[in-house]
């Protein structure tokens, strides 16, 4: 059932083709849902670390892997982001030329709508994120935003506060799909808002390429975050998809439902 062949950047590429269709397409399961198909990419080393302890930007993958985050986020409606990785990495969330064409011929906006989750909502205006003008930008929060918060924000993007102490993730979801006819959803981390998300049974898809690295240290973080606590319930993850190129492989999983752990 696999079948391995040579790819441009010279690895092999293994793919288990009749579990694969449509990866590439339009899920259609939001008619069920009522929420965007939600798609995680993540990259993480060979110990299963996706950063060290200090939770710093760390170039630790291929520029191949860097171009499947690219398309990753072309392909969807709208990408998603936590304030905490927002402020480390400091990305804009742009596409690169051609992909913002290909978007173009596929009748989509040239970027991705972009949203920001923030419980505090204590977001620095002066982010590369702001200064561009790709997208519209969409931030959910909370009433504890402060107040000059607000005032700067506002100016750079639309607010969307609620009463609550967190962030309502389902609710959020179900804003993008009914408000903005959001269908597709690219989350880019971190780890918290990743888990989150697991946690509600939100997150339909996981793309995972596995960095030949090991980082050690029980405080770097792994793809759930540092919680010492188990998942709520085991997830379950079907294999759809895997390519080899270099020394990298890259994944791609389908969440199936939750099972509860054993008391």
């Amino acid at each position: 059932m696999r079948s391995a062949k040579r790819n441009k950047a010279g690895g092999a590429s293994v793919s288990r083709s009749k579990l694969s269709r449509g990866i590439q397409g339009r899920p259609n399961r939001t008619r069920i849902l009522r929420r965007p198909f939600v798609t995680a990419t993540f990259a993480m080393t060979v110990d299963g670390k996706i950063t060290t302890r200090t939770f710093s930007p760390v170039d630790f993958t291929s520029r191949e892997d860097k171009l499947h985050l690219f398309r990753q986020r072309a392909l969807a409606d709208a990408v998603l982001i936590g304030h905490s990785t927002l402020k480390r990495d400091n990305v804009r969330l742009g596409l690169p030329a051609e992909l913002q064409k290909a978007r173009i011929k596929r009748g989509q906006n040239r970027c991705p709508l972009r949203v920001i989750i923030s419980n505090e909502g204590r977001i620095d205006n002066r982010l590369n994120i702001f200064q561009s003008d790709i997208s519209p930008i969409l931030i959910f929060s909370t009433r504890r935003m402060p107040r000059k918060y607000q005032e700067a924000l506002k100016k750079k993007a639309t607010l969307h506060l609620s009463d609550a102490e967190h962030v309502n993730l389902a609710a959020m979801l179900h804003t993008l799909r009914d408000r903005y006819k959001i269908r597709t959803v690219a989350c880019e981390g971190g780890p918290t808002l990743f888990r989150s998300l697991l946690e509600r049974g939100l997150v339909d898809r996981l793309n995972l390429t596995i960095a030949p690295y090991m980082f050690g240290g029980a405080k770097a973080p792994t793809l759930t975050g540092l919680s010492k606590e188990f998942l709520p319930a085991s997830v379950h993850c079907a294999l759809i998809d895997m390519r080899v190129v270099g020394e990298e492989c890259f994944l791609t999983y389908r969440i199936k439902r939750q099972r509860r752990r054993p008391s």
